[in-house]
């Protein structure tokens, strides 16, 4: 069975969802993720994939910043 799927043209890629996870703490174990490692490990994408999650963790990171200094800006200005 087909763990990962990649379109014809390239543009996308689907993960076979085969179980869910009722534990944060067993994230590593996951199917989908240990798909995930393997489709990069297989075609050698490691740099492209660090470079995306790179950019995903920094995208986060200005989200919750800029979420506290506007719940922070609120409190300030209910006083």
């Amino acid at each position: 069975m087909e763990k990962v799927k990649i379109s014809k043209d390239g543009a996308s890629i689907d993960f076979i969802q085969s179980e869910t996870l009722a534990n944060p703490k067993k994230f590593r174990s996951s199917v989908e993720v240990e798909s995930f490692y393997r489709f990069v490990h297989e075609n050698d994408i490691r740099r492209e994939s660090l470079e995306i999650i790179e950019r995903i963790i920094a995208g986060r990171k200005a989200a919750k910043a800029a979420a506290k200094s506007a719940a922070k800006g609120r409190r300030t200005s209910d006083s």
